[in-house]
This record gives structure tokens, sequence and C-alpha cells, in this order.
């Protein structure tokens, strides 16, 4: 009988162990499943936040793809913008230009009023534009005026009557007036255009060429080319092949 009760405790001591044990592993199950190991929670999360930042990189990618696109655009549009206004500021600067230069070129004295000393009728310089004319400034009691448009005289008897070429003899001289200039032209049958010469007109001609075109005994020339242009020639007096060789190319031009 005393060995029936010493068994029957170890027994009874040996099933409350293993129960204990059964309880203690399940409840350390139950912890462990609740509470997962911090390096593998830790990893997934680590591997989330890494997918996640890939997709942020991309999209960030993207949207800077997308901008350097726009701004390619934009800086393409905005080039052939200022290449066109560049275009059109040059066109505008080279059309401003050429009237400032032919402003310019062309004297104020083209546009004039003179008066015809044999006929009366009144015009401009300007009116004969497209002509070659040869100008000579003089003054009646100078010999040496005389002298030279004896020289253009027979410069036209060379030349002939050509409709694109005339001579105008302007009287600087501020003492003589238009009817004794008539009869100084009809007396010495110089049948070109003469005219007497405003104190306006004299003026800018010494300005422009020197005072030594108001000098009458110098004789005085220069030629006006069928754009306009002045080309003076020598002083002294020219003979009729000089003149003519002066104005041969002007002619030719035509």
């Amino acid at each position: 009988m005393k060995i029936g009760a010493k068994t029957l405790a170890f027994a009874l001591i040996l099933i409350f162990t293993l129960s204990a044990c059964s309880s203690a592993a399940v409840a350390v199950s139950g912890v462990a499943e609740e509470n997962p190991p911090k390096e593998e929670s830790q990893m997934a999360k680590t591997g989330d936040d890494s997918m996640e930042g890939e997709e942020r990189v991309s999209d960030t990618a993207e949207e800077q793809m997308a901008l350097e696109n726009e701004l390619d655009e934009l800086m393409e549009d905005k080039g052939e913008g200022e290449m066109a206004s560049s275009e059109t500021d040059t066109k505008d600067e080279e059309g401003s230009m050429g009237e400032d230069a032919a402003m310019v070129d062309q004297p104020a004295f083209f546009s004039a009023q003179l008066v015809n000393a044999s006929t009366g009728e009144r015009f401009t310089i300007d009116e004969l534009k497209g002509k070659v004319i040869l100008v000579e400034t003089l003054a009646m009691w100078c010999s040496n005026c005389f002298k030279q448009q004896s020289q253009v005289k027979a410069l036209h008897e060379v030349v002939g009557d050509r409709q694109d070429f005339i001579s105008l003899g302007l009287d600087i001289d501020p003492n003589e007036n238009l009817a004794d200039l008539k009869g100084y032209v009809d007396s010495n049958g110089f049948d070109w255009l003469y005219a007497v010469t405003p104190v306006e007109v004299a003026r800018e001609i010494g300005q422009l060429y020197g005072n030594q075109f108001l000098n009458p005994p110098s004789t005085p020339m220069f030629i006006i080319d069928r754009h306009g242009q002045v080309h003076p020639l020598p002083f002294g007096i020219k003979s009729a092949g000089q003149l003519e060789e002066a104005l041969q190319p002007f002619l030719n031009e035509g």
C-alpha cells in the first residue's frame, strides 16, 4: 500500500508538470504570434519603404523629364521668336538707315524754287532727277566764268541734243538780277538753264562743298548724277573734252 501511494503522488506531480509546460508553451506561442521578431518586422518595413522610395524616385524622374521637355519647347519657341524679331528689327533698321542716308545724300537746295532766266518758268533740281546735270556757279562780271561757259557751249555741240543731259548756270552774285541774267545768256547764245541763286541755296552750297564754290573766278562746277549724288569737279577752267570725259561715266549709266 505504501508503494501505491508514492506511485500515485509521483504520477500526479508528473501530470501537473506536463500541464504547466504545455500552458507555458501555448503562452509563448501566442506571444510570438502577437509580437513577431523585430528583425523580420523591420525588414518588411524597410522593404515597403524602399518600394515607396523607388516609386517616389520614379515619379520625380518622370516629372523632371516632363519639365525639361516643356522648358526645351519654351526655349525653342523663344529662340524662334527672337530670331524672327531680330530679322524684323534688322530689316527695319536697314530700311531706316536707307531712308536716313537718302535724306542726308540729297541736299535741301534740290527742292528750292528756281526761275528759268530765259522763260520765267519755275523749276527745282528735284524735278530734273534721272538726268545728268552739269552745274556751274558763276557771276556775269567774271571773265573766267565766260571762258568756262564757252567750253560748256562747245561741249553741247559735241554731246548733241540729249534729253538726259542738262547744263545749269547758277548766278551766285546777290547784286545781279534775273532780267540782267536773261540779257547775258541771250546775247552770248548760252541756250541752257540759268537761274539767279537764292541766298539760302548759295549758303548751303558753300557749307556742303566749300566756300570756293562761292568764288566765281575759280570756275567751280559739279555733276549731279541720275541718282541725285553730287560729284564736285576740279577748280580752274576745264575744256570741253575734259568735261565730256568727266560726264561720260554718268551718261553711259543711262
